[in-house]
């Protein structure tokens, strides 16, 4: 499974999403640090779900980021997130 699935299905199961992007920016950052040849280093997600009302932007990424921790830990470099609220 790609690690942009992985990311998919952890922030579906937690968050159900109304929408939900996950896009691959690996292509994007050729040659800087942390992408590798193979990319899934660099990814923009893009996420609306009921979960973030009433929640901060700052507590909204970190929610994201503890979700996708594993991923972030294994081979993820970087994340760029936009969350609202539905």
């Amino acid at each position: 499974m790609t690690y942009r699935q992985r990311m998919i299905d952890k922030l579906t199961a937690a968050f159900a999403p109304t929408l939900l992007e996950v896009e691959d920016e690996s292509a994007r950052h050729h040659g800087h640090g942390g992408a590798l040849p193979e990319g899934e280093t660099h990814f923009a997600i893009r996420i609306v779900a009921p979960a973030f009302q009433g929640v901060s932007r700052l507590a909204r990424h970190r929610m994201i980021h503890e979700v996708v921790a594993a991923e972030l830990a294994e081979r993820v470099h970087a994340l760029s997130i936009e969350a609202d609220p539905s």
